[in-house]
């Protein structure tokens, strides 16, 4: 054994002591030398490393440890939450939601998306980075048609509604920005300008918006105090003449039937020369909008469905029924109605909701059809021959008025007689007609008379005393119509000339400033309507003109 290591290991007997094992001095490996080399030199103080700080890692160690704690927390509340839970639940969970410990975590990242990294601005504040980073990345579409950025052209040629916006004969085809603007511009044209409610660049003010907001809470507190007008004024009517409305389509035969649109500002003239025109109101040219000929259909009446998009057009004999839809521009004949036994077929009214039409037969007979498939539902009868016959405002009873003076009242789901009742100095009756608020009945006889009465009395009392008798009228009063408020009543014959008379109902006195005679010849009146919002009139006479007049 060599001198040097039994030195080590024995005790230096010379001084007697012994080395304590825990003390043992060992070589400084950072200074001293390796085994059998040269000692080394200390580094320098500038590349020591520091000491790790013991308070740091005893945080680091703390903030895991809690982290751990938490998700076994969680780890236990979700298991004894999901114990009573069926296997088939947990497994929909797990394939939805994931089944790791991180499960919530995994599903709100997957819900925020990937976020974009980007280069974040070191002016923006961390909020604003953090609210940037929540946002998902905007997509880009899959893919883009080419097509559809072509400029696709329409042919304005094999159409017939498309033919009449053509201009000139170089507009053959528009495309479709084009025919959008020649659209608006028939529209606007049609309606006599923009209407308010398609205005899109007029905005509300915020004094508008409270006075509405006013308003409402009036209403709602207070109950509707919102009524039909009463200003309108007795004597005298404020009227101007106006162009006739068939002026750009003339004729010599008698007019027919005159009526405005439901919805739009056009109006209809039919005559006994087989045509149905419609003509657009502005009252200076009213142009023509387009006519159909009835070939060897001399024209009876012609009327507006509820809705306006049929015209219902009979003759003076034949019992075959057309139909013009007025959107697919098709002419429907209708032959035969099952059930009806009628040789032909006159005069006829639509119900206001546009659900029934009623067709006088002869000996006494009403013919109910729905309008829709133009089927028979049922028929009414009453004594005598029926002279004239409308339904109620709001559809749901007939009036029919007799040869021999009376009136009756039918139901018109059950076709029960509700009430019967005597046309107060009525020998023969010609015309009758309902106000459009649902308050008044006018019946006009063969001796010029027109009994205006109640619509409740006409329900409930056997003989009903009138509200008024207009004997303005010396012949029979054959044409009775009221206007849209209710407040004027127009009163015809088709007997004598200028036999035309506005009755003013508050306070049921003839206007005095009308017929005006001697600006314009009115002659034998066949036919007369007002229209339902511009406040215009509009009555057909024996000469083929259809007079028209505003209210102003």
């Amino acid at each position: 054994m060599p001198p040097e290591r039994r030195s080590r290991r024995r005790p230096d007997r010379r001084t007697g002591a012994r080395p304590d094992r825990k003390t043992r001095v060992r070589p400084d490996r950072r200074v001293g030398a390796g085994p059998g080399g040269p000692p080394r030199k200390a580094a320098p103080s500038s590349q020591r490393k520091p000491p790790a700080r013991p308070s740091a890692a005893a945080a680091a160690m703390a903030v895991a440890a809690a982290a751990a704690e938490e998700r076994r927390l969680r780890q236990r509340n979700r298991l004894t939450l999901e114990e009573d839970k069926p296997a088939v639940e947990r497994c929909l969970e797990e394939l939805v939601f994931g089944g790791g410990e991180d499960d919530e975590d995994a599903l709100l990242q997957r819900l925020r998306g990937p976020r974009v990294q980007a280069q974040e601005d070191s002016g923006d504040s961390e909020v604003e980075n953090e609210a940037k980073d929540n946002f998902p990345p905007q997509k880009k579409p899959v893919w883009v048609d080419e097509e559809d950025e072509d400029e696709e052209m329409v042919d304005m040629m094999n159409n017939r509604f498309r033919k009449d916006m053509m201009k000139n004969a170089n507009e053959s085809k528009l495309s479709k920005e084009e025919l959008q603007k020649r659209l608006k511009e028939e529209f606007q044209h049609a309606m006599g300008g923009v209407p308010s409610w398609a205005e899109t660049k007029k905005r509300k003010t915020s004094s508008d918006d409270e006075s509405e907001e006013d308003e409402d809470e009036l209403l709602q507190r207070t109950g509707n105090f919102i009524s039909t007008s009463t200003s309108l004024p007795k004597g005298i009517l404020k009227m101007k003449n106006c162009q006739h409305a068939n002026a750009e389509r003339p004729t010599t035969a008698r007019i027919s039937s005159v009526q405005f649109h439901p919805r739009a500002q056009v109006v209809m003239v039919a005559a006994l020369d087989n045509t149905v025109s419609l003509f657009q109101v502005d009252g200076k040219t009213n142009p023509k909008i387009q006519s159909i000929y009835l070939e060897n259909f001399p024209i009876f009446k012609a009327c507006f469905s509820a809705n306006g998009e049929e015209v219902l057009a009979t003759s003076t004999h034949s019992k075959v029924l057309y139909v013009y839809d007025m959107l697919a521009g098709k002419l429907i004949p209708v032959h035969q109605v099952r059930g009806l036994k009628e040789k032909i077929v006159r005069s006829f009214e639509v119900s206001p909701d546009g659900s029934f039409l009623l067709i006088k037969g002869v000996a006494g007979y009403c013919h109910l059809l729905a309008m829709k498939t133009k089927e028979l539902i049922g028929s009414m009868k009453i004594n005598g021959r029926v002279a004239a016959s409308t339904f109620s405002s709001d559809s749901k009873k007939v009036y029919a008025s007799s040869a021999d003076g009376e009136v009756y009242v039918w139901d018109v789901n059950s076709r029960k007689c509700l009430n019967r009742f005597v046309d107060e100095g009525s020998l023969y009756g010609l015309s009758i007609a309902t106000s459009r608020n649902g308050q008044y009945v006018a019946c006009g006889s063969n001796c010029g008379v027109v009994n205006i009465y109640s619509q409740d009395s006409c329900l409930q009392e056997t003989n009903p005393k009138p509200i008024k008798a207009v004997m303005n009228l010396v012949t029979g009063a054959t044409s009775l119509t009221f206007n849209a408020t209710s407040e004027i009543l127009a009163i015809a014959s088709d007997k004598m000339k200028e036999a035309v008379r506005l009755v003013h109902l508050p306070s049921c006195t003839v206007f005095s400033n009308f017929p005006v005679i001697k600006k314009k010849n009115i002659s034998l009146v066949h036919t007369m309507d007002f229209s339902p919002r511009s406040g215009y009139f509009a009555l057909g006479n024996e000469k083929g003109k259809a007079l028209m007049y505003r209210s102003s």
